[in-house]
C-alpha cells in the first residue's frame, strides 16, 4: 500500500514539474513580448534561453515563434528561421484576431525577404482589405504593404489611409516620406519636390544638419528628373563642400555627369564620370559595386554617344554579379530552411517522447489509483463485515440470554418475546457460524426447543403465538393484506408486534439491517401507512375496527 502511494506521489510530481516547465517558458515569452517595442535586443536575449524543441504546448510554441519574428521585425531583419511564423499564423486563425493579423503580416514580410515578393504583397493587400475589423488592427498590414512595396507602387491610397486611421503622430513623418517616394516613382515629381522642401524646412528649423543634408541630397535627383539641371548642379556643388559631402563625392560627380549628358555637354559628362570613378575606388567593395550599377549605365550611354555602338558587357558584368549574389542567397536560404526543419524534427521527436512519458505516468497513476481504491474498498468492506459479525454475535448473545431468563414478573410483551425466542431456530443460526463464541452460546441454549422442521424459524408456531396473544392479529392481517404482502414482510410484521428491534429482526431473519429498512418502507407503501406513524400501532388500530 505504501509503495503505491509513493508511486502516485512521484508520478504527480513529475506531471506537475513538466507543466511547471512549460509555464516558466510561457512567462519568459510574455516578458520578452512586453519589452519588444522599447528593446527588441533584450527580448531576443530572453528568447535565446529557450530551446524551441522543448516547447510541447501548442499555444506556447505559437507565441514563441510569434514573439521571435516580431522582435526580428522590430530590428528590421527578419531571419530565415522566422519561416515558422507560419505555425503561429495557423494557430491564431479564428482564435486571436489581433495576433492572427499580425502573424500573417510577419509571414508576408518573411516571404518578401526570401524573394516571394508578389505573394507577400498579395497577402498584405488581402489583410489590408479585411472587413469588419477595427482600424487599429489594420495599421500593421498597411505599414507592411507600403514599406515592402515602396518600389512597386502606387501606394498613395494605402499611405493616405494610414494617415487617416493612425493616431500615432510620431509615424506621420514616416508616412509623408513614403508618400514622397511614391510620388517620385510614380512620375509625380512636382509633388515629390514639395514634400522634400517641407522636410528641408523642418530640419532647418530643428537645427538638424544631418537630416537637412540627407533631404537636400535627395533633392538633387528630383531636380534632375524635373529637368532643372542648373539648380541640380548648384545644389551638388553646395553639398559637396559640406562636411557630410566628403564621403559621397563619387555620387555628386555622378549626378553632375548625368546633368551634363542631359544638357548635351558630353565632354564634361565624361570628365565628371571619370572623377566619380576615381573617388569610388576609395569606397568599400559593396559600396563600389552599388555605385557601379549606376555608373555603368551612364558610361554605356556615353560610349553609345561617342561610338554609335551599344555594348552590354558592363551590364552583363553587373547582372552576373547580382546573379551570383542571388544564388548565394538561395543557398543560404536552403541551408537555413534545412536547419529549421531539423529543429522542428527534434521538437517533434522530443514532444513524442514527452507524450509517451506522460501517457506512461498517467497509466501508472490510474493503475495506482485503481489498485489503491480496490484495496481501500476491500479493507472497508472487510471491516464492515467484521463489525456486522460482532453486532450479530452480540445480538445473538442478547437473544439467548433473554430466552433463558426466568423472571416471574415479566410483562406480557416480554413473555411473548421469550416464548417466541424459544420457538425460533436460534440454535441452527448459531451453528451455521461455528466460532468459539457461538459454540459457547450453543451450550448455553441447549435446552431451547429448536424444532423448526429444517427451517431457520418455525413461522407457523410464531404466527400461532401472535394470534393467541393478540386476538387473531396475524390471521386478520393475512386475511386483509395477504395478497399484497410477501412472506418476508409478514414475518417482519410478526416480529415487530412481538417487540423485536430492527437489528434483532435482521439477525432472526438472516437479512441485513438495510434490507429490513427497505422492507419496512415497502410495507408502508403497500398498506398506505403514513411515514411518521408507527406500523404496529397502525395495524393494531386497523384490525380492531
Amino acid at each position: 500500500m505504501k509503495n503505491l502511494i509513493w508511486i502516485f506521489i512521484i508520478a504527480t510530481v513529475c506531471l506537475l514539474s513538466c507543466g511547471r516547465k512549460q509555464a516558466d517558458y510561457n512567462s519568459v515569452i510574455d516578458n520578452a513580448e512586453s519589452v519588444i517595442s522599447v528593446n527588441p535586443d533584450s527580448a531576443l536575449s530572453m528568447l535565446d534561453a529557450i530551446e524551441p524543441a522543448e516547447l510541447t504546448v501548442d499555444s506556447i510554441k505559437a507565441k514563441y515563434y510569434y514573439v521571435m519574428a516580431l522582435a526580428h521585425d522590430k530590428k528590421g531583419n527578419l531571419m530565415l528561421s522566422d519561416s515558422l511564423i507560419n505555425y503561429s499564423t495557423e494557430f491564431y486563425r479564428d482564435k486571436d484576431l489581433k495576433r492572427s493579423i499580425m502573424s500573417a503580416t510577419l509571414l508576408a514580410a518573411y516571404k518578401y525577404r526570401i524573394g516571394e515578393r508578389e505573394m507577400a504583397l498579395r497577402m498584405l493587400d488581402s489583410l489590408s482589405s479585411l472587413k469588419n475589423v477595427p482600424d487599429s488592427l489594420l495599421i500593421g498590414p498597411l505599414r507592411g504593404r507600403v514599406s515592402l512595396g515602396v518600389y512597386d507602387g502606387p501606394n498613395e491610397s494605402f499611405i493616405k489611409r494610414l494617415m487617416t486611421i493612425d493616431k500615432d503622430v510620431n509615424w506621420h513623418s514616416q508616412y509623408k516620406y513614403w508618400l514622397y517616394f511614391d510620388f517620385l516613382f510614380s512620375g509625380k515629381n512636382d509633388s515629390a519636390l514639395v514634400i522634400l522642401d517641407e522636410f528641408i524646412d523642418v530640419a532647418a528649423r530643428e537645427e538638424n544638419p544631418e537630416l537637412k543634408f540627407r533631404y537636400e541630397y535627395e533633392k538633387i535627383g528630383v531636380l534632375e528628373e524635373l529637368g532643372r539641371y542648373s539648380e541640380s548642379m548648384a545644389l551638388t556643388d553646395k553639398l559637396m563642400d559640406e562636411p557630410q559631402g566628403s564621403i559621397r563625392k563619387h555620387y555628386f560627380h555622378l549626378w553632375k555627369s548625368l546633368a551634363m549628358l542631359n544638357m548635351g555637354n558630353k565632354a564634361e559628362a565624361i570628365k565628371e564620370l571619370a572623377k566619380a570613378d576615381s573617388f569610388a575606388l576609395a569606397s568599400p567593395k559593396d559600396e563600389r559595386e552599388y555605385f557601379n550599377s549606376f555608373a555603368y549605365i551612364l558610361s554605356t550611354s556615353l560610349d553609345y554617344h561617342n561610338t554609335g555602338k551599344l555594348s552590354l558587357i558592363r551590364m552583363a558584368q553587373i547582372n552576373n554579379s547580382l546573379k551570383d549574389y542571388l544564388l548565394r542567397s538561395q543557398s543560404l536560404q536552403h541551408e537555413a530552411e534545412q536547419s529549421v526543419l531539423e529543429v522542428e524534427n527534434r521538437r517533434l521527436m522530443l514532444k513524442a517522447r514527452n507524450d509517451r512519458q506522460t501517457a506512461m505516468l498517467i497509466i501508472v497513476v490510474l493503475a495506482a489509483l485503481l489498485i489503491s481504491g480496490a484495496l481501500l474498498w476491500y479493507a472497508v468492506n472487510r471491516k464492515r463485515k467484521a463489525l456486522e459479525l460482532l453486532e450479530r454475535n452480540e445480538t445473538l448473545q442478547k437473544l439467548v440470554d433473554e430466552s433463558n431468563a426466568t423472571e416471574t414478573n415479566a410483562t406480557q410483551n416480554e413473555t411473548l418475546r421469550r416464548t417466541m425466542l424459544q420457538q425460533l431456530g436460534i440454535i441452527k443460526m448459531v451453528a451455521e457460524t461455528p466460532t468459539e463464541q457461538n459454540r459457547d452460546m450453543l451450550r448455553k441454549i441447549s435446552s431451547i426447543d429448536s424444532d423448526t422442521n429444517g427451517s431457520l424459524v418455525n413461522w407457523e408456531s410464531v404466527y400461532e403465538i401472535i394470534d393467541n396473544l393478540y386476538s387473531g392479529f396475524y390471521s386478520k392481517i393475512n386475511e386483509r393484506h395477504g395478497d399484497a404482502l410477501t412472506d418476508k414482510e409478514q414475518q417482519i410484521i410478526a416480529l415487530m408486534v412481538a417487540g423485536f428491534s430492527t437489528k434483532e429482526i435482521s439477525v432472526i431473519t438472516a437479512q441485513t439491517t438495510a434490507t429490513i429498512y427497505v422492507r419496512k418502507s415497502s410495507i408502508r407503501k403497500k398498506l398506505g401507512i403514513p411515514e411518521k406513524e408507527d406500523i404496529v400501532a397502525f395495524l393494531r388500530h386497523e384490525v380492531q375496527d
